[in-house]
């Protein structure tokens, strides 16, 4: 559990880092690079004690699974507060469908 947590945080800090600065598109390029590096930094302070915490209890593909799908998660919950854009459902479906294929993998 303590992994998904870590998981949870690492990748709310990088949905922030890789698109936060989406919606300040007039700040020059340079300076939306130097701050989602900086976002970044706190990124990996997170997702590198989960996965070596989480080593043992899921094999690589599992946590990289694991993240895949909260990666979805936050992405729709951070496109959709934050950058003000609609889910439909075909985003529903579509993050559906890559769900299920995640599934396979702890079978």
């Amino acid at each position: 559990m303590r992994t998904i947590a870590l998981l949870c945080v690492s990748n709310v800090f990088m949905t922030f880092a890789w698109y936060g600065h989406l919606k300040h598109r007039d700040a020059p390029l340079w300076e939306a690079i130097l701050v989602s590096w900086g976002i970044a930094f706190f990124e990996y302070c997170f997702q590198v004690p989960a996965n070596r915490i989480g080593y043992g209890e899921f094999n690589a593909a599992q946590l990289k699974t694991i993240q895949e799908v909260i990666t979805l998660t936050v992405f729709s919950v951070f496109s959709w507060l934050y950058l003000d854009e609609p889910l439909t459902p075909r985003h529903f479906a579509g993050f559906a469908c890559i769900v299920a294929a995640c599934g396979f993998l702890f079978r």
